[in-house]
């Protein structure tokens, strides 16, 4: 059972601020993780019970995966060196 991404508001503007061809990547990695919400490469990170990291290029993409739900809802999506200023 596939499953559902909410992207918020915020984020998605975070996304159309990135370079076309890695804004088509992202989108991509997104689109990938409705099947897969683990993908290879994907790192968990520490401090969190949920969150995870997915690298695309010099950009990050955060996620959280609540499993009972079937629901992944993104947190953000900057470049590496912006991602872990703030937790937000």
């Amino acid at each position: 059972m596939p499953y559902s991404v909410f992207i918020a508001k915020s984020v998605q503007k975070q996304i159309n601020r990135l370079p076309t061809t890695i804004k088509a990547k992202v989108i991509e990695k997104i689109v990938l993780l409705k099947s897969e919400p683990r993908p290879v490469g994907v790192v968990k990170l520490k401090g969190y019970d949920f969150q995870y990291r997915l690298r695309v290029g010099n950009y990050r993409i955060r996620y959280e995966i609540f499993d009972a739900d079937l629901r992944i809802e993104i947190l953000q999506c900057k470049h590496r060196r912006e991602i872990y200023k703030d937790n937000s």
